[in-house]
């Protein structure tokens, strides 16, 4: 069937470990269309990415992998220790993210969506994006459960994982930020997936 109304913006976030992934996929799978700012920004970065030229000349080939991507554990540790490197690195990447993420938006429209999914994990960080978006669902669960998550599937450190967590927006501000919330903590993927097929009947997917 055509599409016969605008399609539903869903924002979807939450933090580092918290299945918001797998819920993208979840909602793929149901029919929506998904946009995944991270994959954009890995592509934006990765090796022969829009973005490397403009890295190279801010903070030297030293950044970059042998590979000619951006070294993510690198400048994980330099944004954590340098505002100002941080500030630059999201003046580079941003606005390459923010033109994908629309190119793709309209295309959604174009072939007739009725939901699109916008996976963004600085949803909350980044406040202009509550004003394009009709809802907001976060996957939340325990920061015990996001170091434990994390550091089996990163293999990172638990300091690292708790510098990650303590990057990203509070846990209670992203609550307060949400029109759904979806408890991924203490579940299997067969309680969330029913939890998923309950959500969608509320963005009529």
């Amino acid at each position: 069937m055509g599409n016969t109304r605008a399609a539903l913006r869903l924002g979807l976030t939450g933090g580092i470990g918290s299945g918001k992934s797998t819920v993208a996929a979840m909602f793929a799978k149901m029919g929506a269309a998904v946009i995944d700012a991270d994959a954009i920004s890995r592509a934006a970065t990765g090796a022969g990415g829009l973005a490397i030229d403009t890295l190279r000349e801010t903070f030297g080939a030293s950044m970059l992998t042998a590979e000619g991507a951006l070294d993510r554990d690198q400048m994980r540790a330099l944004v954590f220790v340098d505002p100002l490197a941080k500030a630059r690195l999201e003046s580079i990447v941003h606005p390459l993210v923010g033109m994908a993420i629309a190119e793709q938006s309209k295309q959604a429209d174009v072939t007739g969506a009725r939901c699109i999914v916008f996976d963004i994990p600085l949803l909350v960080e980044s406040l202009h994006w509550r004003a394009t978006l009709d809802r907001v669902l976060v996957v939340d669960c325990s920061q015990d459960t996001q170091i434990q998550r994390v550091t089996a599937r990163n293999g990172l450190s638990v300091d690292a994982v708790k510098n990650i967590i303590a990057s990203q927006a509070p846990r209670p501000l992203r609550l307060r930020a949400a029109d759904a919330v979806v408890y991924n903590d203490g579940i299997t993927i067969v309680d969330l997936a029913q939890q998923m097929r309950e959500f969608s009947t509320q963005f009529e997917l």
